[in-house]
């Protein structure tokens, strides 16, 4: 599913300017998490970028807490994402963020259908964050899960 028409894109505006934005979805990308796993319930994140002009803010840091608070309000256990298995400094940067390495994927193909390349996998639990942004985005909708 296209994450623009699926809802799962979100912005964040410092007036006509877009700051940052985040992808946050309950699909999981096939081939990177366990069955088992996946029984949790669990929201990813995908795609979270800052505008240079806007960076040493922590605005990645803070939309990393407000992804957190809205899976919790979804019913999600688990805020989990991939990374590039050769950035180093992006998994330090996520590390630094509260999340704990699960596990680095390397077999498989990407979604494109090229070489996996984003098979760091962690993952943070869901809850309650002061992120200090307003959220003008609906609700989100309580996570359906399989039973244990």
């Amino acid at each position: 599913m296209m994450t623009i028409e699926a809802g799962t894109v979100f912005m964040l505006r410092d007036g006509q300017v877009t700051a940052a934005t985040i992808t946050l979805t309950p699909d999981a990308e096939e081939g990177l998490w366990t069955e088992d796993e996946l029984r949790e319930p669990s929201m990813f994140v995908n795609k979270l970028t800052v505008a240079r002009t806007h960076a040493g803010r922590n605005l990645g840091g803070r939309l990393l807490d407000w992804a957190g608070d809205r899976a919790h309000r979804a019913s999600a256990k688990w805020l989990r994402l991939d990374a590039w298995t050769t950035n180093a400094r992006l998994q330090d940067y996520y590390l630094s963020q509260g999340f704990v390495h699960v596990r680095t994927v390397l077999e498989g193909d990407a979604v494109n259908g090229g070489p996996r390349v984003s098979g760091w996998l962690a993952q943070r639990a869901a809850q309650p964050a002061e992120h200090g942004f307003t959220d003008q985005t609906p609700a989100p909708t309580r996570l359906g899960f399989l039973p244990q």
